[in-house]
């Protein structure tokens, strides 16, 4: 089941190489059944999973394998290493209550992209390739349990978003695509070099060989004591921990690693934002989770408050940068760093509520932010302008898009009975009930005014009052004498 969910979309994706390139309606409707029956697939995940045999296990102390579900393991690649042994790389993939909601929020993601690609016309055949692709390499981080087939997956990613964002991106799409595959290459060359060092340090009690199963690094028994990484050499491991929680913190992105990610946005089209801040942010933090954290419980644990006071920066950061912008799809970017120190406050927490919290707010948050992307996305379609200052009074003309533009604002604001509201309130609950980070939320809590106020600022300008002498619409009197709303191409 878990194969099917992960390679289908690269099935699809063959299937569209012997497609020609002029048949574009079938490139578009078999890319879309793919994504609907990941999506089916996902849900089927999900019944059949059952809760009460595993939660989330990333705080646990460990990763018994007895915790995952839908668990695929064979062996993979197997190389002679002369005096150092052999190498040995296994398929090994499952679920937990982690990971089987990353899986359906990636199912969920990746439909919404496909319908919003719907008007993509710029060499659709290699656009739906790298997309089906990169859909894969999504998937795939969320199952594997294999470090070095989570390795594949990851830098798999890389590949096609950098063509999607350069190919496809707005003016400056060039110099975005690079930044954002420079800034994740970097992470990925230390996250490879503690893959490797993790590898021999760690022993699999079932075969007595060295292994790169995540559920076998989780359990410090199977470490060597001597060994680089071992239980014993603290020093190195604290070294190992920075290094590869600066891998995943570039990815989620956290303060100072964040300069990617605005860029990324503002010249990614629409569809790839969606799949961008929906999806790719949260592989930062799951990453932490599945790896980070259970693999060096005690650096963890010393570490709390430090990755507590990022969490605050992100969010209070975040928030006053949106709160600056003019540029509205900007604003939304700089709102998922605020909305991604959530999760990184949760998870310093360290107890259930925050963790719990952290779960729901990287769902939430991925619901949440494509929505804002895409309702972005249509205003910049009809205006080809992103200014905030270039609207105003929209609602009086475009009374329905303004009522689920509310909505979702309310949502990513935390208006109690929208979906991010439970999140935070989870989130502030945990760091509220924990010693270290107690004062930090406390401070952390101004990012929910300051997020109103962006927020409701935007869309008092964009929305209410009148409409600007200026604006990127005019006011046209149709066939039945009634004003009607026609945008125009605004150049500045």
């Amino acid at each position: 089941m878990l194969s099917l969910i992960v390679f289908l979309p690269v099935i699809a994706g063959l299937i569209i190489l012997a497609v020609p390139s002029s048949q574009k309606q079938i490139i578009r409707i078999v890319s879309l059944l793919a994504a609907v029956v990941q999506m089916v697939l996902a849900v089927m995940i999900w019944r059949g999973y059952d809760p009460s045999l595993a939660g989330i296990t990333a705080m646990a102390g460990g990763m018994p394998e007895g915790s995952f579900q839908f668990i695929e393991r064979l062996p993979w690649i197997s190389l002679d290493l002369g005096n150092m042994g052999s190498m040995n790389i296994e398929y090994f993939l499952g679920v937990d209550g982690l990971s089987i909601t990353m899986v359906i929020l990636t199912a969920l993601v990746s439909t919404i992209g496909v319908l919003s690609s719907w008007t993509i016309k710029k060499q659709v055949k290699g656009y739906f390739l790298l997309y089906n692709l990169l859909a894969t390499a999504m998937m795939g981080c969320f199952v594997a349990l294999d470090f070095f087939l989570f390795y594949v997956f990851w830098e798999l990613m890389l590949l096609p978003m950098y063509f999607l964002i350069g190919i496809w991106g707005g003016p400056n799409r060039e110099y975005a695509a690079i930044k954002f595959f420079l800034y994740t290459l970097f992470g990925s060359v230390f996250m490879l070099l503690v893959m490797i060092g993790l590898y021999f340090s760690v022993i699999d009690p079932l075969t007595g060989n060295h292994t790169f199963s995540l559920v076998a690094m989780a359990s410090q028994e199977n470490y060597i004591k001597d060994a680089i990484l071992g239980p014993d050499n603290a020093m190195w491991r604290y070294v190992a921990f920075i290094v590869l929680f600066i891998g995943f913190a570039i990815k989620v992105p956290m303060f100072p690693f964040h300069t990617w990610l605005p860029d990324a946005h503002v010249e990614a089209p629409t569809p790839i934002s969606v799949i961008l801040a929906g999806v790719l942010l949260k592989l930062g933090t799951y990453g932490m989770m599945r790896i980070n954290f259970p693999l060096f419980p005690e650096v963890f644990q010393a570490s709390m408050y430090v990755i507590g006071v990022f969490g605050a920066i992100n969010i209070i950061y975040g928030a006053f940068c949106a709160l600056a912008q003019q540029d509205l799809k900007k604003m939304v970017a700089y709102s998922s760093i605020s909305h991604m120190g959530y999760v990184l406050l949760g998870l310093a927490a360290a107890n259930s509520e925050g963790m719990t919290g952290a779960l729901y707010q990287m769902f939430n948050h991925g619901t949440i932010t494509a929505m804002l992307f895409l309702l972005v996305g249509v205003i910049y379609d009809r205006a080809h302008t992103r200014q905030i200052d270039k609207f105003g009074g929209l609602a009086s003309y475009m009374p329905v898009y303004a009522g689920i533009v509310t909505v979702a604002w309310f949502a990513s604001l935390g208006l109690p009975g929208l979906s991010g509201f439970i999140s935070e309130a989870f989130v502030f609950v945990g760091a509220f009930s924990s010693e270290t980070t107690r004062y930090i939320a406390m401070v952390s809590v101004l990012g929910i005014v300051f997020g109103a106020a962006y927020l409701l600022w935007s869309l008092q300008r964009m929305f209410l009052g009148k409409r600007k002498d200026d604006a990127a619409y005019d006011l046209v009197t149709g066939p039945d004498g009634q004003e009607q709303i026609h945008f125009h191409d605004w150049n500045g």
